[in-house]
């Protein structure tokens, strides 16, 4: 099988081309993809480290190294739970809300572009078709593999 002939081939190639577009797009605004993705992601009454990780799908250590480097650009602060003292809350600075603001706008543009050009009906057939793979992907168990004959045998 050709990787063109594969479903998950045109969904790598489709998703790095979005993520390169918004890459391009949020370095005009000195974040990155990623942060803006995250930025989107937190609330105003703040998001549990956890949620982050959960909705980002991002490791612990990737996370921590992301969560750092926001606070290093001023974009974010982090809270201790007064209601659990073992979660830590993450929260926007005033100017990681104006970032969050601009990145916002750049996934609304770039959806809005999307919808003049794709019609309803064919958006809600791929996402239907994503939540199907999406949940086939999820339940999918390997099956095991057995080991093909060599020339000789058969």
């Amino acid at each position: 099988m050709k990787p063109e002939e594969t479903v998950d081939f045109f969904l790598k190639i489709v998703w790095q081309t979005v993520a390169n577009k918004y890459n391009q797009i949020a370095s005009d605004f000195g974040i990155t993809q990623a942060l803006g993705y995250m930025l989107i992601n937190i609330h105003e009454e703040g998001t549990a480290v956890s949620q982050i990780a959960a909705l980002s799908g991002v490791k612990s250590t990737s996370l921590s190294r992301i969560l750092k480097n926001m606070e290093e650009l001023g974009l974010i602060f982090r809270e201790i739970d007064p209601k659990d003292k073992r979660s830590v809350k993450i929260f926007l600075t005033p100017f990681g809300k104006e970032k969050r603001q601009l990145a916002k706008g750049v996934v609304r543009s770039f959806n809005e572009y999307l919808n003049t050009h794709i019609s309803d009906k064919d958006r809600l057939q791929l996402i239907k078709t994503l939540n199907k793979i999406n949940q086939l992907t999820a339940d999918y168990k390997p099956q095991p593999h057995f080991s093909e004959p060599s020339r000789g045998e058969a």
